[in-house]
């Protein structure tokens, strides 16, 4: 209610020329706001999660505000910024946008931070079935709130169409931004370079990243379904385990495996570890689909199938041509490591398939998109 008053209070002051950016996950904001700030003389505005982990200091014209009702200041200023932009980005489920009645020529952008879809969310998420009447009409009311999307392939933007109850007038096939770092030579050598620098021991050892989604309720985590003590006694003199726990989780590595375990969940970047990354293990995260197009093996640590594939769900468009093995516990993951049970042409074929837009220019192609003819 209060962020309703303020947000039609601001609305009787003037638009002004700049771009307002809602960053949870933060690394797509940044590739479209660093863009902006190359061919736009816009403000820029970027309204940042307490658990962004991406800086944005060194974008030109650029504005940072805390997001959060403890920084009450921010808070005020950061509806403000909503309420007189003529374009908004966003990066995730936002319930501030139910209420964000924003003017008829106000452009707001989701850059959803998954660039595919394992599992069902949104309006498809089956525990909304449940929801009472009025909290699925505030759900579908943020979603419908969106006037573009940004996908990276005929296969998301469908997806995107159940999920989020939209017309395809809003589907804008530009590719996924944060792909494009994925293309620059330049910059894949200063991460890797960074992470060598940071972390020696990948010199000499290859480098398993285990990077499972978040599952509802798991916002503490106490320990992690990979028996560590095992993969410990059989790959510890080859082998270095990453960890990347999923940001809203809580957990703390209790277990001691000198030289092998490491906790980077709060390493500012996911896609700079998928470079040093040999063996990717995850379940129904969305990172495979940016790990395909660096062509590295996959393992689908998918334990608990049988009940995701009921809630929250499993799409089809993605469990029909899954891009590596599924193992259901550690022993399976071992062995398939040691045998190299990888089905190379298929990672190909999927990464082609998902990353049909992300051709190293999505971030140009999209800033290029919406502000033609925007004024």
């Amino acid at each position: 209610m209060i962020f309703k008053l303020l947000f039609n209070m601001f609305q009787l002051f003037p638009q002004r020329k700049k771009a307002t950016f809602v960053a949870s996950f933060g690394d797509n904001i940044f590739y479209v706001a660093d863009e902006i700030a190359k061919i736009q003389q816009d403000e820029i505005i970027i309204l940042k999660h307490p658990k962004c982990n991406i800086e944005f200091e060194n974008i030109k014209n650029s504005k940072i505000y805390s997001f959060e009702c403890l920084n009450l200041f921010h808070l005020i200023v950061s509806i403000y910024h909503l309420s007189t932009s003529k374009i908004v980005f966003t990066d995730n489920y936002y319930g501030f946008l139910s209420v964000t009645n924003f003017k008829p020529n106000v452009k707001c952008v989701q850059l959803w931070h998954a660039a595919g879809a394992i599992k069902k969310f949104g309006l498809m998420d089956p525990s909304i079935k449940g929801r009472q009447s009025s909290a699925k009409k505030r759900i579908q009311s943020v979603y419908q709130r969106h006037t573009h999307i940004a996908v990276g392939s005929e296969k998301m933007a469908s997806i995107v169409r159940q999920s989020f109850g939209v017309d395809d007038k809003a589907i804008l096939r530009t590719g996924v931004p944060r792909t494009d770092f994925f293309y620059d030579e330049n910059k894949k050598q200063s991460a890797i370079e960074q992470l060598r620098n940071e972390f020696p021991i990948i010199k000499s050892k290859k480098v398993i990243l285990y990077a499972p989604t978040f599952r509802d309720g798991e916002f503490n985590l106490p320990d992690i379904q990979l028996d560590l003590q095992s993969m410990y006694e059989e790959l510890k003199d080859d082998f270095v385990v990453f960890l990347r726990i999923h940001p809203a989780v809580n957990f703390k590595l209790n277990h001691n495996y000198s030289n092998f375990v490491y906790d980077v969940s709060d390493y500012y970047s996911v896609n700079h570890l998928l470079l040093i990354t040999d063996y990717l293990i995850t379940d129904y995260s969305s990172i495979p689909f940016e790990c395909s197009l660096l062509k590295k093996p996959m393992i689908f640590f998918m334990f608990d199938l049988n009940d995701y594939r009921k809630k929250p769900g499993i799409w089809k468009e993605f469990e029909s041509n899954i891009p590596g093995p599924i193992a259901k516990n550690t022993r399976e993951i071992l062995s398939i490591i040691k045998n190299n049970h990888f089905n190379y042409l298929l990672i190909e074929k999927f990464a082609d398939e998902w990353n049909q837009y992300s051709k190293g220019n999505s971030s140009e192609s999209l800033i290029k998109g919406l502000y033609y003819n925007i004024e």
